[in-house]
């Protein structure tokens, strides 16, 4: 396992990576890390305001949007899309039980480059397997899913990322979906409880997803450790 800057986890996971378990961890870790993760919430989407400047100024006229449109989708690339690594990043440290605090979704940026060429190979693979009658195109995202913890947690490089990512999903992409699938009955549930409940939904279902990587990275390290 590469070295990180990430603090060493004196405990491994004591939660088995399926979908019932990966909820109810992150649903604890919620209510710990809740005021941290909201305010890396807060931060996130303010951030992200730049990159709606097409939608905003669209009825200007092309003339006018044109370069509106052309910084908004380099703002995009270039910064928001490696952010959004950077925050599951800081979603895996409350998920691992890390002190937490709201500069550790910008540790992305150590790792800037290969945080921009995964999410082009990543968001390729996914597309052509889109083209491909849907199906392939969610098991690709499914084996995936590790790509944004491995880049920010291991320092990996783009391809190493998603080669890892691939194997270590094998056995658990099922799951992936799972937790996904149910993602959208939480999300539903958020809405129908106003602004609130569709916060914390939010923070829950991603934690979910932090914790499936936790869950299973740990497993790993112990099963090396035991040979």
């Amino acid at each position: 396992m590469n070295q990180t800057n990430e603090e060493i986890v004196s405990k491994s996971a004591t939660f088995y990576p399926d979908a019932g378990a990966c909820y109810g961890h992150a649903w604890r870790q919620m209510w710990k890390y809740f005021l941290e993760l909201l305010l890396i919430g807060v931060i996130a989407f303010l951030l992200s305001l730049p990159s709606w400047g097409m939608s905003v100024f669209d009825h200007m006229g092309w003339p006018i949007a044109f370069p509106i449109f052309i910084f908004s989708l380099g703002y995009s690339l270039v910064f928001l899309g490696p952010l959004e690594y950077g925050v599951s990043f800081a979603f895996l440290k409350a998920s691992r039980g890390n002190r937490l605090q709201a500069q550790d979704m910008f540790d992305v940026f150590q790792n800037w480059g290969n945080a921009i060429l995964a999410r082009l190979i990543t968001g390729i693979i996914i597309t052509v397997g889109f083209f491909f009658l849907i199906i392939p195109g969610i098991i690709f995202a499914c084996k995936l899913a590790f790509v944004p913890y491995l880049v920010v947690d291991r320092k990996m490089d783009a391809i190493d990322a998603v080669q890892t990512s691939w194997r270590m999903t094998s056995g658990h992409a099922f799951t992936v979906f799972l937790i996904g699938f149910i993602s959208i009955f939480i999300a539903i549930a958020g809405f129908v409880c106003f602004f609130v409940g569709i916060i914390v939904a939010g923070i829950w279902i991603e934690l979910a997803f932090a914790s499936l990587y936790y869950s299973v990275s740990t497993s790993e390290k112990d099963s090396d450790s035991q040979k």
